[in-house]
């Protein structure tokens, strides 16, 4: 055991290796990268966590730079849950819910819980938390905040930035802060502590005020319904109060490492109205979408022909003889989930009438008996997460993006275009009713040719969502994959106020570097040579 790893298990309850076969299996995530870690934690509490980073701080101060990266299920694709450093695995012991209150709509959260254990727990009260991705069984809430997942629902509830009330927070020189919604006097109170936490307040308020003009600008960037890319610095100043909990969510643990989260839970609907509609024309959703979106369905998501068809050539019987109209050229999954079954029937009579006006094709399914097979149909892209074509796999590249609604279509279109130049597939699913689209092609890392395809396909394909005024990152986070094109996406005054923050929450870069800040040519030096389906991925494309 090295020096590093013998003092850690000296000093922290949970347990602690340098083991390298346990680095290694903690060398990637969902993402197209990888890296070993030094050392293995398994904090027990808070407490440990603490120490640790206190140990990198100190460590840093001695002109040692040791990273820390907090880990959760490991699911994300955007190459956040991996470091070179010490390396914090959550679900291992922190993961128990810390307080439930149904009066108060709130659910109190270690940071390695599972949105599955959650979810489980949360509807046996009949409550639930929105915001939930389908890969909720290996997805960590920890994770989903620091990211700002969004969820199947989030259409109408909103992603998960919305349901934070309040987190626990350990600094990057181990200080433990508690962080929500102040007012003037409590503000003042925070801007006036001697120790790191009243250093923070009082640069970012200062920083923030001094750069009105670059933010106003840079919300004009991105008009589409969801975007997590950056950092979110608009909202930690509103209607009165001082909130540093806006900026935390989604920073993906490179300003403070989350131990504790309060979030507002909303009551469980069911059973709900379930509709699957089948477009002949793909331009005829231009019209439609809108329309739809008028009704304020709880789910509004697509499938293309092409993915429909990827998943007919790696399992033939998948969708014999469930999906209707196979020739169909996109396929829209929308749910009603009013709490009133009279207005569940009333959306779908409408819904109804804006198909058969649009000549379009539609199929009701009743939510006691043919539930399952809705939900078979829409998770079937699952299959092209974990299939092959001969070394090729689906790989993540380009496949978290968000188009304003009027855009969608014809990022769809531009899209196809991409990929027919390079002879691949142009297979997309995702949330229609958020502009959200998911893509993975099927390619072989370890060939030069398809490593160049890869970055062909996200230089082109990010290009073009910014130039429709779309988002690069709609909800799993910039990470280290997309964070060479957070400068394209906002412009250089923004790209350099981030760095700013960045260095008031972290002036020795030891909190998850090169997430939000990593290069192209650091994002080449950590390509996998491989990609393959792991422990940790479940539907996580869906």
């Amino acid at each position: 055991m090295s020096k590093i790893a013998y003092y850690l298990q000296e000093h922290l309850v949970g347990e602690v290796t340098d083991n390298l076969e346990v680095r290694r299996y903690f060398s990637t995530d969902g993402s197209i990268l990888q890296m070993v870690p030094t050392t293995v934690a398994y904090p027990k509490n808070e407490d440990d966590v603490r120490k640790t980073a206190r140990f990198s701080w100190q460590l840093a101060e001695r002109g040692k730079i040791l990273p820390l990266t907090a880990r959760g299920g490991g699911s994300n694709t955007s190459g956040a849950a991996i470091g070179g450093g010490i390396m914090l695995i959550f679900p291992a012991h922190m993961n128990q819910v810390l307080a439930f209150d149904p009066k108060q709509q709130t659910v109190t959260l270690e940071p390695g819980i599972s949105y599955q254990n959650l979810q489980q727990m949360l509807q046996s009260h009949g409550w639930f938390l929105p915001p939930c991705p389908p890969s909720l069984a290996y997805s960590t809430l920890g994770g989903g905040v620091a990211s700002n997942y969004l969820g199947q629902k989030s259409l109408k509830y909103g992603a998960t930035g919305h349901y934070v009330k309040q987190l626990r927070v350990v600094l990057s020189n181990g200080e433990v802060i508690e962080v929500g919604p102040l007012n003037k006097r409590q503000l003042s109170h925070k801007m006036g502590l001697t120790n790191f936490e009243g250093q923070i307040y009082r640069q970012l308020d200062k920083l923030i005020e001094e750069s009105s003009e670059i933010l106003a600008a840079a919300a004009k960037q991105v008009k589409s319904p969801r975007s997590v890319s950056g950092y979110n610095l608009h909202d930690i100043k509103d209607r009165g109060s001082f909130n540093l909990a806006p900026l935390l969510v989604g920073s993906q643990g490179s300003l403070g490492i989350i131990t504790e989260a309060t979030l507002s839970i909303a009551p469980y609907p069911e059973p709900a109205e379930l509709v699957l509609i089948s477009l002949d024309d793909i331009n005829e959703l231009k019209e439609i979408l809108p329309k739809i979106l008028d009704l304020r369905p709880s789910v509004f998501d697509f499938i293309n022909k092409a993915a429909m068809d990827t998943v007919t050539s790696i399992n033939l019987s998948q969708l014999a003889g469930v999906l209707a109209r196979p020739e169909a050229a996109i396929h829209l999954f929308i749910e009603f989930d009013d709490f009133k079954e009279a207005d569940q029937k009333k959306a779908v009579k409408k819904l109804g009438k804006i198909v058969d006006k649009a000549g379009a094709w539609a199929e009701v399914f009743d939510p006691e008996n043919d539930h399952d097979k809705f939900w078979k149909i829409r998770q079937s892209v699952s299959t092209i997460l974990t299939g092959t074509k001969g070394q090729s796999r689906a790989v993540p590249v380009a496949e978290d993006i968000s188009v304003p609604l009027e855009k969608f279509v014809d990022f769809l279109s531009r899209a196809e275009e991409v990929y027919s130049e390079l002879d691949l597939n142009a297979a997309a699913w995702g949330q229609a009713g958020d502009g959200m689209v998911r893509m993975r092609p099927m390619l072989n890392l370890a060939e030069l040719g398809d490593r160049q395809k890869l970055f062909n396909i996200a230089g082109k394909l990010y290009a073009a969502v910014i130039e429709m005024g779309g988002s690069i990152t709609a909800s799993a986070g910039d990470g280290r994959v997309r964070a060479p094109y957070i400068q394209k996406q906002y412009g250089e005054d923004f790209y350099n106020l981030m760095l700013k923050v960045k260095k008031i929450f972290d002036p020795y870069g030891l909190l998850n570097p090169g997430v939000k800040t990593a290069s192209l040519k650091d994002v080449k030096s950590l390509l996998r040579d491989e990609y393959k389906s792991s422990h940790y991925e479940h539907l996580a494309g869906s």
